[in-house]
This record gives C-alpha cells, structure tokens and sequence, in this order.
C-alpha cells in the first residue's frame, strides 16, 4: 500500500504528484496496465524474450563490444 502524508501548508497538487511518482517508482502502474488484458502464455514469453534483446543490444552498444 503505497501512502504519502501531505505535510503542513501543502497543496493538493504537490502531494498528489508525489502520490503518482511513488505509484511509478512501486511498478504499480506498470502491473495495473499488464492486468487490464489477458496476455496468452506463448505471447508474453515472447514480449519477455524481445524486452531481453532489446536491453543486451543496449548493454553491448554502451560497452563497446
């Protein structure tokens, strides 16, 4: 449960965009946005497989191999 105490002399604004960033720092965005569809087996393995890819292609672009 992610909570934030709105400190004294506070806006509203102020607090609820601490609420939201703390909302993406916990992933709980990302798990609500994966959960609105149903994703077969076989397709999410290959999402998982395309995201691993796609982030070693990163690694060794930055690591000059």
């Amino acid at each position: 449960m992610i909570a934030v105490k709105v400190r004294s002399n506070e806006p509203f604004e102020r607090a609820f965009k601490r609420f939201t960033k703390a909302c993406e720092r916990s992933g709980l965005m990302s798990e609500l946005r994966s959960h609105q569809h149903y994703e077969k087996p076989s397709d999410e393995r290959k999402r998982r497989e395309k995201e691993a890819r796609r982030t070693m292609q990163r690694i060794m672009r930055h690591t000059n191999f």
